[in-house]
């Protein structure tokens, strides 16, 4: 099965049982000229596709690659039922203030490419295709500093990725603190449309994948999640915790956390910030998964997600913005 069909097939599951729910361009933003590069990074088996903006500056500037999170979502924060437009307008926002971005489709997603099978994927390939865009971006000379920024699952690849080819800061953006086991099941457990169970029957795989063993008979309605064949890359992704892998990075780190975020707990953001104890953490008031302001309500705050429309929250922006100029 190709990969994008993959992480589109293990996104929905997820969505259903936790939610049920090198060309250019200029362009002007915030009275300034933006340039536009499109850029590509190959490997053996997979063509990343990513998207520079670069604000037009005489001296070097700062830059700051964006990981977008889990499932198919591509560099500018969408997916195939989904356009939100987030990274995006993460990335226009951070030029509007002088700082450079590269955002990309991770491999199997959109219109980056991989050729392997489902069951070779791990967490691990997507780290080593994060730490090639840092070593590229360390490698330009148009750029200053290097940053990693992580959203959702970005943020532990983002760890990861930094151990493997060094950057000059980390951010980490509505990130898990906690492995992903223990999140699944959290998870698992709030959504009262679950039955008891089938909440059984995931806790066992659950355990099971954790030990690092595979589990051949897996319920049909659990199958889009835990089939055999995307077992061991549920496996690889579990023996991380990113309590653990943030206290490893050598550098200025910044913990942002939206206080809607539906997704992903204050308990997560408390974890990393605990584990990182100079960290600068940002407690941003109303802001939800999808980096908008939104109310606490599930269902309305589920509804800016298909709001491309919407601005990010402003407090997010100067945030980074005052961050990355800070680092020397």
């Amino acid at each position: 099965m190709p990969v994008n069909l993959f992480r589109h097939r293990l996104a929905m599951a997820v969505r259903f049982l936790l939610i049920i729910i090198a060309s250019f361009g200029i362009r002007q933003a915030a009275g300034q000229s933006i340039k536009e590069e499109l850029v590509s990074d190959s490997s053996a088996r997979s063509v990343l596709k990513g998207t520079l903006l670069i604000p037009e500056h005489k001296a070097k500037l700062p830059v700051v690659l964006i990981i977008a999170g889990s499932g198919p979502t591509d560099r500018d924060g969408n997916s195939p039922r989904l356009k939100s437009d987030y990274l995006k307008l993460l990335a226009e926002n951070l030029a509007a203030n002088g700082i450079a971005s590269l955002r990309y489709d991770k491999r199997g997603v959109a219109k980056s490419k991989y050729n392997g099978k489902e069951e070779n994927v791990v967490f691990d390939d997507f780290a080593l295709d994060a730490a090639s865009w840092i070593a590229r971006l360390k490698a330009d000379p148009r750029f200053s500093k290097v940053i990693v920024m992580g959203h959702s699952e970005g943020s532990l690849l983002g760890m990861l990725a930094i151990q493997r080819s060094a950057a000059d800061g980390f951010v980490s953006v509505a990130g898990a603190g906690r492995p992903i086991d223990i999140v699944l099941k959290e998870q698992l457990h709030a959504n009262a449309n679950n039955p008891a169970s089938l909440i059984q029957a995931a806790d066992g795989i659950i355990d099971s994948l954790k030990m690092g063993l595979q589990v051949k008979q897996v319920p049909m309605l659990l199958s889009g999640l835990f089939r055999p064949s995307v077992q061991p890359f549920l496996i690889s992704w579990m023996k991380y915790d990113p309590a653990v892998e943030i206290k490893k990075l050598n550098m200025p780190v910044m913990i942002v956390h939206g206080t809607t975020d539906i997704q992903v707990s204050k308990a997560d953001a408390e974890a990393l910030r605990i584990a990182h104890s100079t960290a600068t953490y940002q407690e941003v008031e109303g802001m939800n998964h999808v980096l908008r302001a939104a109310p606490a309500d599930r269902s309305e705050n589920i509804k800016t997600y298909f709001r491309p429309d919407l601005p990010l929250k402003e407090e997010l922006i100067r945030s980074l913005t005052e961050f990355v100029q800070r680092i020397q």
